[in-house]
């Protein structure tokens, strides 16, 4: 005869059978379903050490002890949903956080809110596991006592989805994390980047929205990522850009919208990226390429409203232009076939007088910075030979 495996709901609250998720962990078998409702728990630092869902009803709140974690996962296939976790101190030798997943598979952490944290929630050696639709605030402290809300480490094919972030050191990072999507995730006034990234190789970003954080969002030394139609929105400051891609290569930018950022796209070290239909609107540099950054390629994108389209350090920068739209272009279309009979050079000359003496950039809208830069239209001799979009567009593309 089969043996049949009964899986059990366990009610913790007032009223119930279990006064405390404590007596429910120590009952609960593989695969049972713990039910907290409503209310406040004074949390110790549980330990999840078997497959089970732990479902809050009318967002329970576990206010955790301060110096450690509240819900410590080592199990596969555990469902944490629907509460509200509160109270992990800082420390500078822990990153403690109220949810940490420890090298496990297969688990969702779903419907949540963490506030008064130092990290939000922690993933490390974990494997296609979910966090989705969380909203983590942070307590906005300096960048040494403050974690980052949702911190990843060491994992493969994550699903980070749905989450609101803010108020930490940094809303999303993750560190050798790869084959993973991040996708409709709101990331915004955080006290350093919006999503820091190093050595997390063939990611997919998209939807995602990194608003007014203290620098923007930093790439590093990563390969074949994937950006598509996300928002770089209000990053600003001395050295604040909506994006930083620094020893990246074989990448794709498409879709995205980069609006109001000191500098809406910086390449350094970066190769062979693809920067295809994105929009720059407002920005005070649109895109900044480094010469260091090679082979690029920038092809039917919009630039409107820029106070610099293009900067760079040198005249030897190899990246290219194609097809782009220019609010600045000052062309003719004699066969109305919708491209420019004549190149556009985005690099102006001021810009490269900003580059070697900044205060410069307070004659920006002067008479003599305009005829500066309409004399070296005329006869180019110190911009870039190779930044030179020689077909533009006369109409933004559609």
């Amino acid at each position: 005869m089969l043996a049949i495996l009964a899986l059990v709901l366990l009610v913790v609250g007032p009223g119930a059978t279990y006064s405390t998720i404590d007596q429910a962990l120590a009952e609960a078998r593989p695969g049972d379903t713990i039910e907290v409702r409503g209310g406040e728990y004074r949390a110790a630092a549980y330990l999840i050490d078997r497959p089970l869902t732990l479902i809050g009803r009318m967002k329970p709140v576990l206010i955790g002890p301060g110096d450690r974690s509240i819900l410590h996962v080592t199990a596969d296939d555990v469902t944490i949903a629907g509460f509200v976790l509160r109270h992990v101190e800082s420390s500078g030798t822990e990153d403690r956080a109220p949810i940490f997943l420890d090298g496990v598979r297969g688990c969702r952490i779903a419907d949540n809110e963490i506030r008064d944290s130092f990290f939000g929630i922690r993933a490390a050696k974990v494997a296609d596991c979910a966090v989705v639709g969380n909203r983590i605030v942070g307590s906005r402290l300096s960048d040494q006592r403050s974690g980052n809300a949702i911190h990843l480490w060491s994992s493969d094919r994550l699903l980070i989805e749905g989450n609101d972030v803010t108020g930490h050191r940094d809303g999303l990072y993750l560190e050798f994390v790869h084959s993973s999507r991040l996708v409709d995730n709101d990331s915004h006034e955080n006290l350093r980047y919006g999503m820091h990234f190093m050595f997390s190789d063939s990611c997919l970003y998209q939807r995602n929205r990194f608003r007014r954080n203290g620098v923007g969002v930093a790439v590093m030394y990563t390969n074949h990522v994937t950006m598509v139609d996300n928002r770089f929105e209000d990053n600003q400051g001395p050295a604040a850009y909506g994006l930083l891609l620094k020893d990246i290569n074989d990448s794709r930018l498409r879709g995205n919208l980069f609006v109001r950022n000191t500098v809406g796209l910086y390449l350094e070290g970066s190769n062979r990226q693809r920067v295809t239909g994105n929009r720059f609107a407002g920005n005070g540099t649109a895109v900044r390429v480094l010469a260091n950054a090679a082979d690029n390629v920038f092809a039917d994108n919009v630039f409107v409203g820029n106070a610099f389209d293009v900067t760079t350090n040198s005249r030897s920068a190899t990246s290219r232009f194609e097809g782009n739209y220019w609010d600045h272009y000052r062309g003719f279309d004699l066969d109305h076939d919708g491209w420019g009979d004549v190149p556009y050079r985005p690099v102006r000359l001021f810009a490269l007088v900003v580059e070697q003496n900044e205060p410069a950039l307070i004659l920006l809208r002067s008479v003599f910075v305009e005829l500066l830069d309409q004399a070296e239209r005329v006869l180019p001799v110190l911009t870039p030979e190779l930044l030179v979009d020689a077909r533009p567009r006369m109409e933004p593309p559609r």
